[in-house]
């Protein structure tokens, strides 16, 4: 394993390979937060960076991050702790937005421009919100709220990410580690521990009732979704929401349910043989034995963290999915 980390000075100038320390951590999560990268090096006469200095960081020749210093931590040895970001940092500013018909990727390109972001690949996210008024708000939070609009009313996962210094955007089924048929697998012998949970009290719903005030009729407007197998096994566990003009009561209703109405398993896996291609949002296979049950099925990566120590690569996976199969 040969991890070559680059960081430059303050003016861009000039770039320096330091003397880094073991123990690099580089760290993602699927929403609302910028990936992280965390090193320590050695002080000496010629380093010479500092806040918003850009750091590179490649393996075996394999591009992993770029992204820039935003904080340091000095000891009495000379050694400098650092904290890099990824150019996801800069959507925690905040702003008041106003647009109209446009899907989550044209929103995504929209406040790249604005905010001088660099761009990749932007999958189209085919659901077009009509109008909406984002205010005061982050802009990690306007994204996620029309990636959660486009999830609500199709379905449809799309998971953004920072790729190398360019934003990215793409559907679930792009996500997946390896392809068919060598997939990317976790089992009993690549990980050392689990933590493994299963739920109907987070994000679970069998009945979904959405409502709309129709001001041409003066009448309220009311679809509903449910699953009476499952309200007579779980009790009623509703979803309620307004509907905005133009959405599809009933489509949305129906998605919702084909989206909630299933358990919540969590798996949370450490030790794991480190690969760079996972990060939050990748889909891997996962092939466990649970005590109860077997898992056989790939999962969402909700966090990563990848750490690279003497020469080992290992990682710690937050994993989540819907009813397992096997």
């Amino acid at each position: 394993m040969s991890i070559e980390l680059l960081i430059g000075n303050d003016t861009g100038t000039k770039a320096y390979f330091p003397a880094v320390e073991e123990g690099i951590e580089w760290s993602t999560e699927r929403k609302g937060t910028p990936g992280k990268l965390t090193f320590k090096v050695l002080k000496d006469d010629v380093l010479d960076f500092s806040e918003g200095s850009a750091v590179r960081m490649k393996e075996n020749g394999s591009e992993l991050f770029f992204g820039f210093v935003f904080k340091q931590q000095r000891d009495k040895d000379r050694i400098i702790t650092v904290t890099a970001y990824d150019q996801l940092r800069y959507l925690k500013n905040k702003d008041t937005i106003v647009y109209e018909n446009k899907t989550a990727d044209q929103l995504l390109r929209m406040i790249a421009s604005d905010y001088a972001l660099n761009v990749g690949v932007l999958e189209p996210a085919g659901y077009v919100i009509e109008s909406r008024v984002e205010e005061n708000t982050s802009l990690f939070e306007m994204l996620q709220n029309a990636l959660d609009l486009t999830l609500m009313n199709t379905g449809e996962l799309f998971v953004l990410y920072d790729d190398f210094g360019k934003l990215t955007l793409r559907h679930l089924s792009s996500m997946a580690v390896g392809e068919p048929g060598a997939y990317l697998m976790v089992d009993e012998e690549t990980g050392e521990n689990f933590e493994y949970t299963s739920s109907i009290d987070d994000n679970t719903f069998n009945k979904i009732k959405l409502t709309y005030d129709n001001e041409e009729t003066g009448f309220r407007e009311i679809y509903i979704a449910q699953d009476s197998g499952n309200m007579n096994k779980w009790g009623v566990l509703q979803y309620f929401d307004t509907l905005k003009k133009g959405e599809n009561g009933m489509a949305k209703a129906d998605a919702l349910l084909k989206l909630y109405n299933r358990k919540t398993r969590g798996l949370k896996l450490t030790g794991v043989l480190g690969d760079n291609r996972v990060r939050a949002g990748s889909m891997i296979a996962v092939n466990l034995n649970l005590g109860d049950m077997k898992v056989r099925n790939f999962m969402l990566v909700e966090s990563c963290r990848h750490t690279y120590r003497e020469g080992e690569h290992w990682m710690d996976l937050t994993l989540r999915g819907g009813e397992f199969v096997g």
